[in-house]
């Protein structure tokens, strides 16, 4: 009987006749857009290795992607988008899981495991957002125009630069800085006073209160790498995005016995395949930005 099923469910799959792949119509049509999508994303990395291994000076990754939410100031390269790579791969895990589920028609088990899956796309997505949160938000002291000046890593801004070891060069530019800026340098490393008792210092006292060879100043990274990290991570997270809808869709499909009335769970094996291709670019995109 469940032979019989199989062949007329085949014969269905294409009105012309046998489909010549013996693929169900919907999962080639998956691939195909896969093998599209895969494209675009290749290129994005390819432009990406071209303008960085075209410059003299590129930023750290262990520099720049040291921090960990709650761990304040410690030195953690790679530590958090190590627990991003980490759930990603474990939501591939459980959707690896929620697709064998339906093979054998266990309506519980699909909902059990799209359910994990679908947790772990979002918290993806939320660890993704600290990280471009902390980034943006978080001001780094540069040297630039000859002068102090703070910024956080924007489309626009790099604060990832080669660090400034001219002891003179730093000296002019403490002098150069201004007064307001003067006292975000000092507020930024010391908390003991507020900005209202820092802002009546004259600049005299505030630049004694600057130790500029503690402070692993640099001057103005790449534009670039701002331009390509926030494109195609955010591009990338797009996808996750997605995926992760298309997962709740599934799931709640499920849950009104669409697909036992179908006799089959062919569309979780399509989600299925969208949600390890998005974890397939994730790894891509990990060793070119954080590894390399």
């Amino acid at each position: 009987m469940s032979t019989q099923t199989t062949t007329a469910q085949q014969v269905r799959w294409w009105s012309g006749g046998k489909s010549p792949f013996n693929l169900e119509y919907g999962k080639l049509m998956m691939w195909y857009f896969l093998i599209s999508d895969a494209l675009t994303f290749g290129g994005f990395l390819i432009s990406y290795g071209t303008v960085r291994f075209s410059q003299n000076y590129w930023p750290d990754p262990n520099v720049v992607f040291n921090a960990f939410p709650g761990a304040g100031h410690a030195n953690l390269p790679l530590a958090f988008v190590s627990v991003m790579t980490f759930i990603l791969i474990l939501s591939s895990v459980t959707m690896v899981f929620a697709v064998h589920a339906g093979h054998n028609h266990d309506k519980k088990g699909v909902i059990k495991w799209l359910f994990w899956t679908i947790i772990g796309g979002f918290a993806f997505l939320a660890c993704q957002a600290w990280e471009w949160t902390h980034l943006i938000t978080g001001e780094h002291l540069v040297l630039a125009d000859g002068k102090l000046d703070m910024i956080g890593q924007t489309m626009s801004a790099n604060p990832w630069g080669e660090l400034v070891t001219d002891k003179a060069a730093l000296a002019n530019a403490l002098n150069a800085t201004p007064h307001d800026m003067l006292v975000k340098i000092v507020h930024s490393h010391n908390h003991t006073q507020s900005i209202q008792e820092l802002a009546a210092m004259t600049d005299q006292q505030l630049k004694g209160m600057v130790n500029v060879a503690e402070m692993h100043i640099r001057e103005k990274g790449p534009v670039g790498f701002g331009n390509f990290f926030y494109e195609i991570t955010g591009f990338h997270g797009f996808h996750v995005f997605t995926g992760v809808m298309a997962n709740i869709v599934m799931l709640v499909m499920t849950q009104k016995n669409v697909f036992e009335k179908r006799g089959h769970y062919l569309m979780i094996e399509k989600a299925g395949l969208y949600w390890h291709f998005v974890d397939l670019v994730w790894v891509f995109v990990f060793l070119c930005f954080y590894l390399i």
